[in-house]
């Protein structure tokens, strides 16, 4: 059961009309789940958007659970409380603070029956998400030479690349590592590493500031901490030094790296970019965060994407066919040109030195020279 689940609902209320988006978040704990849901009306204009929060008993496929709901302020995207929202909505309308629901979990589907003693009734049926690691995004066959005379004609005003070791799904590494509730992610682990790192770092991180705050996750995903942060780089060679980068020197078989480029201006264009890291609603968004107390970020041209979505290409695909635009798109390099492609990234001044400034990055950048396998 645990997994991210998106669909619509339908009201079954003649009198109470109301149909809409849900997603819904369920983490795994010891003995049971707990999830978070999101429900958006298709009317946001006059019906109020809800979070709500629930624990199952234990881990049944057939559960019924008490959902405790809050209201979404739709300017900010942040809970509140149904006095401070009720002025915005038309006379009349209400907010429905508990959900009586029962999960069914059969054959990979999810079905929800739910209601409110207000009286609002719906359902829905959730297919099971995707965990299959293979990409989904057939990529481009190339050979080095021909990548490198490729991306020559790309507007480097329009695109982001992300280098792979490789044609792994896109996934954040908090997602990979089956974590959905990214409410407990920020309550729990960001307070935990912010205590902890905040006598290791030369500056004080406020995480009021929103700056700050995307400054001290970015800190985390380049140290190895699983974030809902996805790394991407302005160079294609930057991103092909880290595609290339841990096959071994000499690799003599036919595997292929992976180059995912990414449309990123006409994505920025067409889809809202949300400030919040967890909005109501599925979003992935561009972020150019500020550089403290992370010196990698400036020579790996390094920019971040944002994002509560765990299969991230179904979303960029399927928001493709309804702008009729390709958002993404791959290259798969054979991995045994590593050499070729080291020694002219080399010459560009792309190497583990540079874009990790520090004793690792000097020690990895010589171990290529001397150490032949």
């Amino acid at each position: 059961m645990k997994g991210q689940w998106l669909g619509n609902y339908e009201s079954k209320n003649p009198s109470i009309h109301s149909n809409g988006q849900i997603t819904l978040n369920i983490d795994e704990l010891d003995s049971k789940y707990r999830g978070i849901v999101n429900i958006i009306p298709h009317d946001i204009k006059n019906l109020p958007i809800a979070i709500g929060y629930f624990e199952t008993a234990d881990k049944s496929f057939n559960q019924s659970v008490i959902i405790k709901a809050k209201p979404i302020n739709p300017f900010t995207s942040i809970e509140t409380s149904w006095n401070e929202l009720e002025k915005i909505y038309p006379e009349g309308t209400f907010f429905s603070e508990q959900i009586d629901a029962n999960f069914i979990y059969k054959n990979n589907i999810l079905k929800i029956t739910a209601s409110t003693k207000e009286g609002i009734e719906l359902d829905t049926e959730l297919l099971q998400p995707n965990h299959t690691e293979t990409s989904r995004i057939t990529g481009s066959e190339m050979s080095w030479n021909d990548f490198k005379d490729h991306v020559s004609s790309l507007n480097k005003d329009t695109y982001l690349f992300r280098g792979q070791m490789k044609p792994w799904k896109l996934q954040s590494s908090f997602h990979r590592r089956n974590r959905y509730c990214l409410d407990s992610f920020l309550n729990k682990d960001v307070q935990k590493l912010h205590k902890r790192l905040s006598a290791l770092t030369s500056h004080f991180f406020d995480l009021n500031r929103p700056e700050q705050n995307g400054a001290f996750l970015n800190l985390l995903q380049h140290h190895g901490y699983p974030t809902p942060l996805l790394d991407w780089s302005y160079s294609p060679y930057v991103s092909a030094f880290f595609a290339f980068r841990d096959w071994p020197i000499g690799y003599s078989e036919g595997e292929k790296i992976r180059i995912y480029i990414f449309n990123s201006k006409e994505w920025q264009d067409r889809l809202t970019q949300s400030q919040v890291l967890n909005p109501p609603f599925p979003h992935l968004s561009v972020m150019d965060f500020i550089s403290i107390n992370n010196p990698r970020l400036v020579p790996q041209q390094a920019i971040t994407t944002v994002t509560n979505i765990s299969d991230i290409e179904h979303y960029l695909l399927r928001k493709g066919d309804e702008f009729g635009i390709e958002f993404i798109d791959a290259i798969d390099i054979p991995a045994n040109e590593r050499e070729k492609a080291m020694t002219d990234l080399k010459y560009m001044g792309i190497t583990a030195g540079s874009m990790f400034p520090g004793i690792d990055g000097a020690c990895e950048e010589i171990k290529e020279s001397y150490f032949n396998k």
